[in-house]
């Protein structure tokens, strides 16, 4: 511990010795190789041996422990290139024009190596009897069991069963709020139509106005339905019942007030009678009795009882 401390201490009297120093003495000493980087710990570069011949004695060690079979190496050239032999083109690999920059031929490249490894290893396979293609037949095993399967498949349909049932509810919800609203609408038309109706007939029955349009609906209405609208039934003529009653009753008019005295009619006395006057006469006429319907009291019943005993 004790030179660890003494070793730390010179190292900081050197470092503050450096720092003293001048930049021309740090130059001198650099060039001389007295400072080194680091705390004053030299670096070492590795360096990377490519051992050929070690790597391959490895290689034909291992070919002669593994068959074939179980490496599977090839080391092949790559693949003729017939389209451009076709086509009259030279060829990259045969002129040495390989350009490892450029991506299109370095891949078309691996490319054409691939296709030659396969054309040697294929035959390679089927001499050791080892198939290549997968049988028509064939069914992968699968990872879960049928019954699992068959549990995710029920959670699936209840699944899409309980998102259907729900898109039906809210289709009905909107269907229902449409409906809703379009029966709103309507009663609101109605209600505006029946008062418009109710202004312009009260503004016609005051004398406001002297037009009959809005009758007009009703008379569509009466071309539309089996029923005949009201002035269609008007166009035909009162019925019987409504012209006993106009003669009667006369046309209508003035209600209020219509059986007040005038001054005429006070003074008019020609339809006064004497005989009819204060009970006098009647529908008998004169010098015969009027015949009495009038109940006998409770004395006069109890005794014509007790007589009739």
């Amino acid at each position: 511990m004790e030179d660890v401390e003494d070793d730390l201490q010179l190292g900081f009297e050197s470092e503050e010795e450096d720092a003293d120093l001048s930049d021309g003495e740090l130059q001198e000493a650099f060039s001389k190789g007295e400072l080194k980087p680091g705390l004053n710990i030299p670096l070492q570069e590795k360096k990377i041996v490519n051992n050929m011949e070690g790597l391959k004695q490895c290689l034909s060690e291992l070919r002669k422990k593994l068959p074939w079979l179980e490496r599977l190496d090839l080391t092949s050239l790559p693949a003729p290139d017939i389209v451009a032999k076709a086509e009259g083109r030279p060829v990259a690999e045969e002129s040495g024009e390989i350009n490892a920059e450029d991506d299109f031929q370095r891949e078309m490249f691996f490319y054409r190596q691939a296709q030659a490894s396969v054309l040697e290893a294929l035959p390679r396979l089927h001499k050791l009897k080892i198939a290549t293609k997968r049988p028509e037949d064939y069914f992968a095993e699968m990872a879960k069991s049928d019954q699992q399967m068959q549990k995710i498949r029920t959670k699936l349909l209840a699944k899409q069963t309980a998102m259907e049932r729900s898109e039906k509810a809210k289709k009905l919800r909107e269907q229902r709020k449409y409906g809703k609203k379009v029966q709103t609408e309507v009663l609101q038309k109605r209600q505006k139509a029946k008062k418009a109706m109710m202004t312009a007939v009260k503004k016609y029955q005051k004398g406001m106005t002297d037009k009959l349009d809005f009758l007009d609906g009703d008379q569509e209405k009466g071309k539309k339905g089996d029923s005949l609208s009201k002035p269609v039934m008007n166009q035909r003529g009162p019925s019987a019942k409504r012209k006993y009653k106009d003669q009667k009753f006369g046309f209508g008019g003035k209600k209020r007030g219509s059986k007040w005295n005038t001054k005429e009619s006070y003074d008019d006395v020609s339809g006064f009678k004497a005989k009819f006057a204060h009970g006098k006469g009647g529908k008998f006429g004169k010098g015969r009795k009027q015949k009495s319907n009038k109940r006998p009291g409770k004395e006069v019943r109890k005794k014509m009882k007790n007589r009739s005993r």
